[in-house]
C-alpha cells in the first residue's frame, strides 16, 4: 500500500458510523493523541477502562502522527499508536493523522464526534487554541517530569543528563503556553544511577496511565479542575529537544558528566566518541568512531596507562580518562553497521593495538605514540 492511500484511509472520518456509536451509548465520548511506542500503555490502559461495566467513557478516536518510512525507508508504516489500535480491532475510520493538528478538516471531523475530554500522552504536534475550545471538559496531558521541571519536548532525557535522583510524572491540563497548564495530580520516582532514557520513558508513562485512570472521574465530574494547581512558572526549567549534534562525548568533561550523558541519550540519538587505534610496531593510527552504548563511572583507582590520553582496560571495561582526575567505564560499544558487543570483546579484537582518547569532539587525532 503506497503512502497517499495509507494516509487516506487513516484519515477518512465516517460520520454516519460515528452518529452510531453515539446514539447507542450514553458513555462520554474521550479523544486519545499519542504517536511513539510508549503511548500504547496509556491507549491500552483506556482501551481497558472503558470496556469494564460501569465506564464513563468510551474512546470515540484516536489521533496520531501520519505514517512513516521505517525499516532503513523500505516501508510506510503507521505510527505505532495508530497500529497498536488497529490490533486491537480499532475502526480505522477512527484513526485521525493530520499533519497538524489545526487542519480544517481534521478539526471539523473532531467537532462532529463531540468529545467530552482529549487526553495526550506524547503526541508529538501542538495544539492550537481552535483545538484546545472543542472539548468541554479540556485536554489533559501525561507529562514524564515532575511539572514545572523539565517543560518541554525531552523531559526524561534532559532529567537524565542533569543526573537527578529523584523525578516523576504530572497530570496537567493543556494550555497554549508549553507544558504550562494547572497540574491535577502527580507521581513522584526515585531514579536509579543506571537507569536509561527508554526504560525510564516506558517506566513513567506506565505510572502515568495508572494516575490518569485514577483520577479519570474527578476530571469527568469538573472537580479535577476545581483542585489543580497552577504551576509556579519561577520554578520552571526547560527541556529542549535534543539534536543529532549533541551525540558526542568529550573526555575532558567529568566521568559523571558523561556517564549521565550516555543514560540520556540511550536510544536516540545514542553517544559517540572518536578514538585512536594505534599500532604500536610501526605508530600507525586510525582514527575510529565508536558508539557509545553502557557505561559506568570508575569506582577504583586502577587506571592505568603511560599517558594521560590512554584508553585501558580493567576486567569487562574500558577506562577512559577523564576530566577532574576522574574516569569512565565503558562496558558496551558498537562499530558504525555492526551490533552492540561487550568492551571484552572489542578489546580482544585490537589484538595488542593501542587506544588514545581524542577530547575534543570531532576533532582529529594530531598526537604520537
Amino acid at each position: 500500500m503506497n503512502s497517499s492511500l495509507m494516509l487516506r484511509r487513516f484519515c477518512c472520518f465516517n460520520t454516519a458510523t460515528s452518529s452510531s456509536l453515539s446514539s447507542c451509548s450514553k458513555k462520554k465520548p474521550l479523544v486519545f493523541l499519542g504517536s511513539p511506542q510508549v503511548s500504547t500503555t496509556v491507549l491500552d490502559a483506556l482501551f481497558n477502562a472503558s470496556t469494564v461495566p460501569d465506564s464513563l467513557f468510551e474512546v470515540a478516536a484516536i489521533v496520531t502522527q501520519p505514517p512513516s518510512r521505517r525499516d532503513r525507508g523500505k516501508k510506510v508504516m503507521p505510527s505505532p499508536v495508530a497500529q497498536y489500535a488497529l490490533d486491537r480491532g480499532f475502526s480505522s475510520d477512527l484513526i485521525f493523522t493530520p499533519q497538524k493538528a489545526g487542519e480544517d478538516m481534521f478539526l471539523s471531523n473532531l467537532k462532529a464526534l463531540q468529545p467530552e475530554l482529549c487526553i495526550t500522552a506524547a503526541y508529538g504536534n501542538i495544539l492550537p487554541t481552535k483545538f484546545l475550545n472543542i472539548p468541554p471538559l479540556g485536554t489533559v496531558n501525561i507529562h514524564p517530569s515532575l511539572l514545572p521541571l523539565y517543560r518541554g519536548a525531552a523531559p526524561v532525557q534532559r532529567a537524565l543528563q542533569d543526573g537527578v535522583k529523584e523525578t516523576g510524572v504530572s497530570l496537567a491540563f493543556t494550555v497554549r503556553a508549553l507544558d504550562a497548564g494547572p497540574v491535577i495530580a502527580c507521581e513522584r520516582l526515585e531514579a536509579d544511577d543506571q537507569i536509561k532514557a527508554p526504560e525510564l520513558l516506558e517506566l513513567l508513562f506506565f505510572k502515568g496511565s495508572t494516575l490518569l485512570i485514577r483520577e479519570l472521574p474527578s476530571i469527568f465530574d469538573g472537580s479535577a479542575k476545581m483542585k489543580a494547581q497552577p504551576q509556579d512558572d519561577s520554578k520552571a526549567t526547560l527541556a529542549p529537544k535534543i539534536t543529532p549534534e549533541e551525540s558526542w562525548l568529550s573526555f575532558d568533561k567529568e566521568a559523571s558528566d558523561l556517564h549521565n550523558k550516555v543514560r540520556a541519550f540511550a536510544g536516540w540519538p545514542g553517544t559517540r566518541a572518536k578514538i585512536a587505534v594505534i599500532d604500536k610496531k610501526n605508530g600507525h593510527h586510525n582514527i575510529l568512531e565508536l558508539k557509545i552504548i553502557t557505561t559506568r563511572i570508575c569506582g577504583h583507582n586502577n587506571v592505568q596507562g603511560n599517558e594521560v590520553d590512554d584508553i585501558t582496560f580493567f576486567k569487562d571495561a574500558l577506562v577512559f580518562p577523564c576530566g577532574g582526575c576522574t574516569a569512565l567505564e565503558v562496558l558496551e560499544v558498537q562499530l558504525p553497521g555492526k551490533k552492540v558487543i561487550s568492551a571484552t570483546a572489542f578489546w580482544n579484537g585490537l589484538r595488542g593495538q593501542k587506544l588514545k582518547k581524542i577530547t575534543t569532539e570531532g576533532s582529529s587525532y594530531a598526537g604520537g605514540v
